[in-house]
């Protein structure tokens, strides 16, 4: 290093308050990348680049990061132990530290990368929202000031659409999507009324059937679906145009749902056009039958707008190896219970065996509405050692589905505070902007 005192043998580095004296000789092979560029340079300039200040007459440079977390980061580099977070640290937090002075998520433990893969996952996801400040990057680059506008104008109308409360118009959206929701809703169970279906097939009676088909036509309840089916496309066309990565958007649950949701509408209506109402086809009617059924997955569209359900969502992706888990508890037992049931029931004595548990499969659901508590008295053990059986898995069932129930009430309610604080954070950006 030529610059500073070159006389000096050490040198000091004050990260946030914590002062370390290492000796020069060790800068040049430092393990930390941004300590060893000190080594380098020519010119307070220099120095400047890499750490926040320099006092020439004591050789010491500052750096303002957290100085706890550096303190767990020399250590490591220093081989006196392996590389974990900091104790009541931000995962993302320290790994931004890790960053800044030259390390990987690689030398994290096993444990500590992957608490940091799915802190990373859960922020994007829900957090990803929060990028304005890569607009502000954007106006410094050339050509940024001319497409500043437009660009914070589509980043006003993509958070109109995907956040209901970021602004009072994304609310009055919101409100209004909620309405078409429930209206669709409403229609769909009221056409399978034996009454209404009557009605309907009277209507269809007057005039030509093929003016009807897939519920189209002047009935009301074809109207209703024509209008909610229009807007549904309408919302779902303009957040694809507006969205920042379409491959990105494509590839999102919520709008997977919305296009299983929307897309059989139109499956059944060019299937109306070229089959129409023969007879003869009726695997088509059938197939027509399953399609209009399918918007039920309408229903899932309001987890864009209620905190619970995307609570649900969030809890189950998080904990999906307690569910695999819980999955694993239950297959094994049902398949040990589900052996021995159908053996002392029916295996053992011929003559007075009970049909019901002929198989093993058939044993199986026996098993599984015993475990889960639910007795619906279909089927029941009819043999002493039977009904021990019975008594054994119920009891090993209340046991096996509490195991992982802890875990996942727990990640249930830190998703829960999570999403409410989202939700409060936009909400004061709602008051600012009602206010101004």
């Amino acid at each position: 290093m030529t610059f500073g005192r070159s006389r000096a043998t050490s040198v000091v580095l004050n990260v946030g308050g914590a002062r370390y004296s290492l000796a020069r000789e060790l800068l040049k092979d430092f393990p930390l990348r941004r300590v060893s560029r000190l080594h380098g340079c020519r010119s307070e300039r220099d120095v400047l680049e890499v750490c926040d200040d320099y006092d020439r007459e004591r050789n010491e440079y500052f750096f303002d990061r957290h100085s706890e977390a550096f303190g767990f980061i020399l250590l490591y580099v220093r081989g006196h132990g392996k590389l974990r977070f900091a104790p009541r640290m931000c995962e993302l937090s320290f790994y931004n530290e890790m960053i800044y002075w030259g390390l990987e998520g690689a030398h994290l433990e096993y444990c500590c990368q992957r608490r940091l893969d799915d802190r990373m996952s859960d922020t994007y996801t829900f957090y990803s929202a929060d990028e304005q400040g890569a607009l502000g990057r954007d106006e410094t680059q050339p050509g940024g000031a001319e497409a500043a506008p437009s660009r914070r104008w589509l980043e006003r109308m993509r958070r109109t659409f995907e956040e209901p409360t970021s602004s009072l118009a994304a609310q009055i959206l919101a409100s209004v999507s909620v309405v078409f929701v429930i209206v669709s809703m409403v229609v769909l169970c009221a056409s399978t009324l034996p009454d209404w279906r009557a009605a309907a097939a009277d209507n269809r009676s007057l005039d030509d059937r093929s003016r009807y088909s897939a519920g189209l036509g002047r009935e009301p309840s074809g109207i209703i679906e024509a209008i909610c089916i229009g807007w549904f496309t309408a919302e779902c066309i303009v957040r694809f145009i507006v969205s920042k990565n379409k491959c990105e958007f494509v590839k999102r649950p919520l709008n997977i749902i919305d296009l299983l949701a929307i897309t059989p509408y139109y499956i059944s209506v060019l299937m109306t056009v070229f089959t129409g109402e023969n007879s003869q086809l009726q695997r088509a009617g059938v197939t027509l039958r399953v399609l209009r059924m399918m918007r039920i997955f309408w229903v899932i569209k309001l987890a864009r707008h209620f905190i619970g359900l995307q609570t649900l969502g969030l809890t189950l992706k998080r904990c999906y190896r307690e569910m695999v888990m819980l999955l694993v508890f239950i297959c094994v037992a049902m398949a040990i219970f589900s052996a021995l049931s159908q053996l002392l029931e029916h295996g053992l004595d011929l003559e007075t065996s009970n049909k019901d548990f002929a198989s093993i499969p058939a044993a199986c659901w026996w098993v599984i509405i015993s475990m889960t508590t639910v007795g619906y008295g279909d089927m029941y053990p009819i043999t002493v050692p039977g009904r021990i059986l019975g008594g054994v898995c119920v009891v090993s069932g209340i046991v096996l589905l509490a195991l992982p129930i802890t875990f996942i009430y727990h990640s249930f309610v830190q998703c829960y505070h999570e999403l409410k604080f989202r939700s409060a954070r936009y909400s004061r950006s709602l008051s600012t902007e009602f206010l101004n």
